[in-house]
């Protein structure tokens, strides 16, 4: 397994790692014994960096997470998120809460729900605009002091947000979305942010939720409660315009000899040694599929070829609906 070094002289972990929030949520049906399977079978193989969040479920990836790690907690570098809070009546209602009061109780839960002492890196989940970032780092700061937390990290934060976080306490890890279909830390100055202040970039999504593997031919693809059905880019228009673009990376992953979500988490890890990846899969045989990118080397000819098919304007629609773009770039 390759390893990658978390923010400033911080711990190796996995250049990969496992997204697990589709295990229990969002992506149609779940199957908690082969998710287990799949956690288990990523462990062995060298992958560490486990990632979760209290609202995937809610709550049940958390629970699932611990299960899984039962007896096994020397070998899971565990990542979990707070601030996205969800209506238990309304699963689809969000709110944002970035209050101190609300850090500690919400890292109370998450130790609780994973059966753990202490969570290696903990993430807010989205900027709360109402409290100031200084109060909430500082909250999760206090975290570390008592032995709660080891790194902290933040979740689709802007290059001006991690500036002032990191003067109140070092960030390990800025999360957000970036694969090839999704270029935004670039154009918006975040991956120059995490290169100048030592923080690593840990991108969410990087097959496109899925997209980039070529596996998803159709919006029939999607079981009845995917959320991707009511994502802009999987719909009418913009649906067909972005095939042709995995299209274009399916003919080049055949040239490569690998498959085209392993050409595309290559490209993510291609882009500095500060960026990991963690894509998201509930069986084995994807986990296995997706390894195979640490294999795959990619030269600078072959680099640019791939930014000539999929330039980074070239994607159509947003990435999530009007309501949750709102806490982008927080």
């Amino acid at each position: 397994m390759q390893t990658r070094t978390l923010g400033n002289n911080g711990p190796q972990v996995s250049a990969l790692g496992l997204g697990c929030m589709g295990m229990s949520d969002f992506y149609g049906d779940r199957d908690d014994a082969e998710s287990i399977a799949t956690i288990h079978h990523a462990l062995e193989r060298g992958l560490s960096l486990l990632d979760t969040a209290d609202m995937y479920g809610p709550h049940t990836n958390e629970e699932l997470v611990g299960k899984a790690i039962k007896g096994r907690r020397g070998q899971a570098f565990v990542a979990t998120k707070f601030g996205i809070m969800r209506d238990p009546v309304n699963p689809q209602a969000r709110g944002i809460n970035g209050r101190p009061e609300y850090v500690r109780a919400a890292c109370e839960g998450s130790l609780k729900r994973l059966g753990i002492e202490t969570i290696d890196l903990y993430y807010q989940h989205r900027v709360d605009p109402n409290v100031p970032i200084e109060e909430t780092v500082g909250a999760m700061a206090e975290l570390v002091q008592t032995g709660k937390v080891r790194h902290l990290g933040l979740s689709e934060a802007s290059a001006a947000t991690l500036e002032r976080a990191s003067k109140v306490h070092p960030i390990a890890a800025l999360q957000s979305e970036f694969s090839l279909w999704t270029r935004d830390p670039e154009s918006n100055g975040v991956l120059d942010a995490c290169h100048r202040l030592g923080i690593s970039l840990v991108a969410y999504s990087p097959l496109g939720r899925g997209f980039l593997t070529g596996a998803i031919r159709s919006p029939d693809d999607f079981e009845a409660d995917d959320y991707r059905r009511s994502s802009p880019r999987f719909q009418g228009e913009n649906f067909a315009r972005n095939l042709a673009l995995v299209d274009r990376v399916k003919a080049l992953a055949a040239d490569k000899g690998c498959s085209p979500a392993q050409l595309a988490l290559a490209w993510v890890l291609a882009q500095g040694k500060d960026v990991l990846a963690i894509p998201g899969t509930k069986r084995r045989s994807r986990l296995d599929e997706n390894l195979g990118a640490l294999d795959v080397a990619l030269s600078k000819d072959e680099l640019a070829a791939i930014d000539a098919v999929f330039p980074p304007e070239a994607v159509a629609g947003a990435r999530y609906a009007a309501a949750s773009m709102t806490h982008i770039n927080g």
